[in-house]
């Protein structure tokens, strides 16, 4: 067999075996991923139960509710056009409060609930770290 014939050969194995792992990549990563959805999105798209998804919103004013477990917290996530119900069982981030920016990785449920396995809070682009804003406000001497 010719030299030449051998290159095209490798060359279309290697072109192969990059094309079966890219498929098998994305096959593995197909259920992993989570679709965003504002609750106005979800309810238009009649979103199916039991597939993960993100569900981002404010949390609506008033709506945070503790269960006697400690745990278990019920909120709702609003657009300003539409609302969601969302359960969460477990500890929720510093930053989730009333009135700001959630995202809730979960599902939702047939009677259009949307149950959390994790709350991430969002918080607005004035934030700062303690360690910055401190930092910011030394104020040196030119004195020596």
């Amino acid at each position: 067999m010719k030299a030449k014939n051998q290159r095209l050969i490798l060359a279309g194995l290697a072109i192969v075996a990059i094309i079966g792992a890219a498929l098998l990549a994305m096959s593995a990563l197909k259920d992993q991923a989570a679709y965003f959805y504002t609750p106005t999105d979800a309810k238009r798209d009649h979103v199916e139960t039991g597939r993960a998804v993100r569900l981002g919103g404010m949390v609506q004013g008033g709506s945070i509710k503790r269960d006697n477990d400690g745990v278990t917290i019920r909120f709702i996530v609003t657009d300003n056009v539409e609302t969601i119900p969302v359960t969460f069982k477990g500890i929720v981030p510093d930053l989730f409060k009333e009135n700001s920016g959630v995202v809730a990785e979960g599902k939702f449920q047939p009677d259009g609930s949307f149950v959390a396995d994790n709350i991430l809070a969002k918080h607005d682009e004035r934030y700062m770290p303690p360690q910055v804003a401190g930092e910011m406000h030394k104020t040196e001497s030119l004195k020596k």
